[in-house]
């Protein structure tokens, strides 16, 4: 399918949007009012003129660092509207990788959140930033920009000065002007560099254009049909390009309104924010629908042992008991969800059977920041146990093999959605991506006889077994994660054995064996009694070449990246 872009740029599509869908609720934080498209527009203008005056224009680089809220938003589409270059960053980010982004970057200025205002220190404004503003306001921050400064007294001054001309076209009931040439822009012209934090290392740049964009967005309203009145919830960071393009951009591009939760979206958060909200839509990632399933719908499962028995050894019962399950799931989440997406890492095939089986709308969806993010996605009721479903449109593919008789191979992609390179890291972009536009996507799969896509996992993380069998890491951790004790678990190879590091629910250990009441010692040998027993049961479950051969704790829970997974880099 060929794709069919109607713009040349993000800022022709954003007012046609904006106009389109002017009465319509834009976004609010949950349980407030929502401000319009309309009430959208004019503080992007606003914004544009602010930033025109201060000394802003086409390729500057502003950052863009806080917790999900509907100014966030606000800014990204005010910047690349006006030909500059957004480069947000991970609220989640310690504070020496912000400095190293905004230093790396080059940005001019940064929004950040009150709290995330907190990370910056002296030494970011030896790199070109120069001004700091407050995201809940667009107030400049007098403790965090260069107070002595002609920039700030500029600044200050432009700001006054258009606000008083926004209060004047307010009054005459006009939008304020644009202050960029829409026409200006082309579809090649940078619009946002992504900073990864990836599995693997240091997090790079990503750049992506306004084509980029655009054609990732079209790639996404093939898949989902969204209409103005569906209602998203918001519960990923924006920054990661999985929660901005399928989370923001595309409800964005269908006049729909999008819900954000102001607190750390625990799972108990979540589920209250749904009963709030009653979302249409939602995006997540594993771990999340992972925690619901092993908190709300396995103790049900288990509270007795005849329904336990039914449950894990009649498939008819678990049938049933799963559809049961599924009504009740769907209540729990506002009752009117119709589109869950799941994507940024693999979902465990035992929480996946259960969504089947419960006749819950999911959908799966596979990309990487580099490609904006889709690479390929399942639609609700199409989907397939195991899979993420076929290419999206206009994606070409091919499978890199070391030896013919392989059945998966290194997936390589190309198509309009593909990133031009890291930003300033010409070795490493020449390293996944060569000169005719192939993208090495690092992960290793095939296809079936019907074009689905199967991603096995990363070609870096495959161990191989004693007679050259691919152990794939991933596929192990699922089947140790389905014990109800094991909240989350890393395999690695040592010594050319498999050992597997789990880190567990201790508030269910600690209720299961009545810790409270004994000592240090019996706590102790009760954990490697567990842990022996998470080994066996697992060991139950795999082929006889990826076996554990030890299992240890792990006492923290594994440091992750946005989308939930383990940085395993840091953990070998």
């Amino acid at each position: 399918m060929t794709l069919q872009i109607e713009h040349e740029n993000f800022s022709l599509l954003s007012d046609f949007i904006f106009e389109r869908y002017a009465d319509n609720a834009f976004a609010c934080h949950v349980g407030k009012e929502a401000i319009t498209y309309q009430e959208a527009q004019q503080k992007v203008h606003e914004l544009q003129a602010m930033l025109s005056k201060v000394g802003f224009s086409h390729g500057d680089k502003i950052a863009l660092c806080s917790e999900n809220m509907p100014n966030w938003g606000i800014v990204y589409l005010a910047v690349i509207g006006m030909g500059a270059v957004v480069v947000p960053i991970l609220p989640e980010f310690h504070s020496n990788e912000i400095h190293h982004i905004i230093k790396h970057s080059g940005v001019k200025a940064l929004f950040a959140s009150r709290k995330l205002c907190a990370k910056l220190d002296e030494e970011d404004f030896s790199s070109r930033l120069a001004y700091v503003f407050e995201l809940e306001t667009f107030e400049l921050v007098e403790d965090k920009t260069p107070t002595h400064s002609d920039l700030y007294i500029k600044a200050t001054s432009a700001i006054q000065e258009m606000k008083e001309q926004a209060i004047q076209f307010a009054k005459d009931k006009k939008l304020m002007p644009k202050t960029s040439d829409q026409n200006a822009i082309k579809a090649d012209d940078l619009a946002v560099i992504i900073y990864t934090s990836g599995t693997t290392g240091q997090s790079k740049g990503v750049m992506l254009t306004h084509h980029n964009l655009l054609a990732q967005l079209a790639q996404a309203n093939i898949l989902v049909k969204i209409k103005p009145q569906d209602k998203f919830l918001s519960i990923l960071p924006l920054a990661h390009t999985f929660e901005c393009s399928i989370g923001f951009l595309t409800p964005f591009s269908n006049g729909a309104s999008i819900h954000y939760i102001n607190r750390i979206p625990s799972p108990k958060i979540i589920l209250k924010a749904m009963q709030q909200v009653k979302p249409t839509y939602m995006i997540s990632v594993p771990l999340i629908i992972e925690k619901i399933y092993k908190n709300q719908v396995l103790p049900e499962m288990n509270k007795n042992k005849v329904l336990s028995y039914l449950y894990n050894n009649i498939g008819f019962a678990r049938k049933q008991l799963n559809k049961s399950a599924g009504k009740k799931l769907l209540q729990s989440f506002g009752g009117e969800i119709k589109f869950f997406g799941i994507g940024g890492a693999k979902l465990p095939e035992y929480v996946e059977q259960f969504l089947i089986e419960a006749r819950f709308p999911y959908a799966i969806g596979y990309g990487l920041t580099e490609t904006a993010p889709l690479i390929a996605g399942a639609v609700v009721g199409k989907t397939k146990l195991g899979t993420t479903g076929p290419f999206v449109a206009d994606i070409e593919h091919k499978f890199v093999k070391h030896n013919e008789t392989d059945k998966e191979g290194e997936l390589h992609v190309r198509g309009p959605n593909v990133m031009q390179g890291y930003f300033k890291e010409q070795n490493q972009t020449e390293a996944v991506l060569d000169n005719d536009g192939w993208l090495n996507t690092g992960d290793l799969g095939y296809i079936d006889d019907k074009g689905i896509l199967t991603i096995s996992g990363r070609s870096k993380s495959v161990i191989v077994g004693p007679s050259g069998e691919n152990i794939y890491p991933e596929a192990v951790e699922s089947v140790i994660d389905k014990h109800p004790l094991v909240c989350e678990s890393m395999v690695f190879e040592k010594n050319k054995k498999l050992v597997a590091k789990i880190y567990i629910d201790y508030d269910k250990f600690d209720e299961q064996y009545q810790m409270g009441t004994n000592s240090d010692s019996d706590m102790h040998q009760e954990l490697l009694i567990l842990l022996e027993e998470v080994k066996k049961s697992s060991n139950l479950a795999l082929s006889s070449y990826c076996k554990l051969h030890s299992v240890v704790e792990q006492r923290e829970p594994f440091i992750k990246t946005p989308t939930k997974k383990i940085k395993r880099y840091l953990y070998q």
